[in-house]
């Protein structure tokens, strides 16, 4: 029998290493991190210089930095339909015609419809083990307290463990809260109204002048005092009904424990990546933090230059960094396309009680969350594929959250949808310099369901034009936010509307300082014509849908609550503590 020899045997050994890199491209691990209103100038790959983030700074160093990177919406729950769907979050219903943007109560009945399809139902289908960690505030039930019809589990994740709406200053005690000022606001002037009507009608029923059964005004009162009660109840017990953790679609802590909240989240992640080191896997890691309530654990607390949001950005890059700790332990590295952004700018108008800045750093940009200014919706757009992108490349065109769907899809193999228009485009080529311009002529910016302002990016031209229809009326004057409301709105008082239209060139004044006139831009006209024929375009290929935000898909119903105990033990209950506590006295 003959040998082989040496260079038949490095034939077989080239041959098996190219199937190996064949099989990594055509179907990796895929894992999409968020953070939760983090300015793009918090980090020191988009130019921080105080705050520590050596592992974020390391996708940067290790893959590509977006550096034209927008978010469809400056809210968190449409930003976060528009991601997992692809789609302007205006086409599913995930953008509100009311003054409320997103969803507040863990027992509303809105959420992103059955209907959407998400990247997760097309990888699951094709085989990914799939999982969200984290935030999902995308609803959770439609009907009753457990049809689950908006839930994680419903939209194609195999595996959740998080939280279902949001992190609140409500849900940490002593943080304050963000309902007590609008829920005075609001009710203050009605209930005096009702008193005032209630004593007149008394008054004039006493001296003869009203002919109704007194019954029928103790009736009045008594429903009125019951609803009130009511209001009362929940508003009091916010923290119990509403922050509460689940895994699947159990609640194992309610209310909510900041107590190594990270560290917890953290474990589930590596837990599950461990789960799946053979097969192909989708993880989306939706990061509470930086959304107030603020919290970091004893590790971090009081070791950065900014306070607690500052501690709370260094614990999440500790968290990114044991992610890609764990990929490289596995040898899964080559394997994995990373992701990391932010849901949309920093909040500029957070501020404690105490006086300390609890919101972030957009950078040069102005404005910020809830806002389409570049502070609003340009936002961190990392992405790392060791061997496939080319490491330390920054690409200055315009991209969106919403080309995530598209790029995982064609990733997995699966088919995008036929059905309906997909906004977002597959960012492989322009990554991978196969294209060196952005499919995106043009993107449409949303407040809430208003449509806000227009990019359009020329292809015979390095300018980025941005036109804003009406842009939010900053409180105080003179600052760069809506600090008297806490976020800016889309309509009547709150805005100033624009005719013509503010025009500005964001690749000369990136900051939009300086709006362009007829005089000192001779295409004024040309620019705006283009623009208003995009727009209608855009506003033709829109379908009428149910409004997943109106006031009766956003309103607490209690029949929809979710209690782990009983309302008499305040919906009391902590496995996931207990679970801690065992593994601790196991190990």
């Amino acid at each position: 029998r003959k040998k082989m020899g040496p260079l038949f045997l490095l034939i077989i050994c080239q041959c098996f290493i190219n199937s190996v890199k064949t099989h990594s491209v055509s179907t990796p691990n895929i894992i999409l991190m968020m953070a939760d209103d983090l300015g793009i100038g918090d980090l020191g790959c988009y130019g921080n210089r105080t705050l520590r983030t050596p592992n974020i700074d390391r996708l940067a160093e290790e893959g590509v930095t977006l550096t034209q990177h927008i978010a469809a919406s400056p809210l968190c729950t449409p930003s976060r339909a528009a991601f997992l769907t692809g789609r302007y979050p205006i086409r599913s219903g995930m953008a509100a015609f009311s003054r409320v943007g997103v969803f507040l109560f863990s027992a509303s009945s809105g959420g992103l419809p059955s209907e959407e399809i998400t990247f997760s139902k097309l990888l699951k289908q094709k085989g990914y083990a799939t999982a969200l960690i984290g935030k999902w505030h995308l609803g959770m039930n439609c009907e009753s307290s457990n049809d689950f019809c908006h839930h994680p589990l419903s939209h194609g994740f195999d595996y959740f463990y998080g939280l279902t709406v949001t992190n609140f200053r409500d849900c940490k005690p002593g943080q304050g809260s963000v309902f007590i000022k609008g829920v005075q606001k609001a009710l203050v002037f009605p209930i005096q109204i009702i008193g005032i009507t209630l004593v007149s009608l008394a008054i004039v029923w006493y001296i003869g002048l009203l002919k109704v059964p007194f019954q029928a005004l103790g009736y009045c009162l008594l429903i009125i005092t019951i609803l009130l009660v009511v209001l009362i109840f929940f508003f009091y017990h916010f923290r119990h009904l509403n922050c509460f953790l689940m895994r699947n679609h159990k609640i194992i802590q309610q209310p909510l424990s900041y107590e190594n909240l990270t560290q917890r989240l953290t474990k589930e992640t590596i837990e599950f990546i461990r789960r799946n080191t053979d097969a192909p896997f989708l993880l989306v890691l939706s990061f509470l933090h930086v959304h107030t309530a603020l919290y970091a654990s004893e590790n971090f607390r009081g070791k950065s230059k900014h306070g607690l949001y500052g501690d709370a950005v260094e614990e999440m890059d500790w968290s990114i960094g044991q992610v890609l700790d764990v990929l490289e332990k596995y040898n899964l590295s080559d394997k994995t396309l990373v992701y990391f952004t932010s849901d949309q700018g920093a909040h500029v108008e957070e501020i404690s009680s105490a006086g300390e800045v609890h919101g972030g750093y957009n950078g040069i940009y102005k404005g910020g969350k809830s806002t389409n200014w570049e502070g609003g919706i340009r936002v961190p757009g990392l992405l790392r594929w060791p061997g496939v992108l080319q490491a330390g490349a920054y690409i200055d065109e315009p991209t969106s959250n919403m080309d995530i769907f598209p790029t995982v899809v064609k990733l997995a193999k699966a088919q995008l949808p036929s059905d309906r228009i997909i906004d977002g485009h597959d960012l492989l080529p322009l990554l991978q310099g196969k294209v060196t311009r952005s499919k995106h002529e043009f993107l449409f910016h949303y407040c809430n369901a208003y449509l806000n302002a227009v990019r359009w990016h020329p292809g015979n031209s390095e300018s980025v034009w941005k036109v804003f229809f009406f842009t939010p009326n900053f409180s105080p004057e003179d600052s760069n936010g809506c600090y008297d409301s806490h976020v800016c709105f889309c309509h009547g008082g709150f805005i100033t509307h624009h005719d013509p239209p503010l025009l500005f060139d964001l690749s000369r004044d990136p900051e939009e300082k300086v709006p362009l006139t007829p005089e000192t831009e001779s295409r004024f006209y040309e620019i705006l014509r283009v623009i208003h024929l995009a727009v209608d375009n855009h506003t033709r290929s829109l379908h009428a849908v149910p409004n997943q935000l109106s006031w009766d898909n956003l309103l607490w119903k209690p029949w929809l609550q979710l209690c782990c105990s009983s309302v008499f033990q305040s919906c009391y209950c902590d496995y996931d503590s207990e679970g801690s506590l065992l593994e601790v006295r196991s190990g």
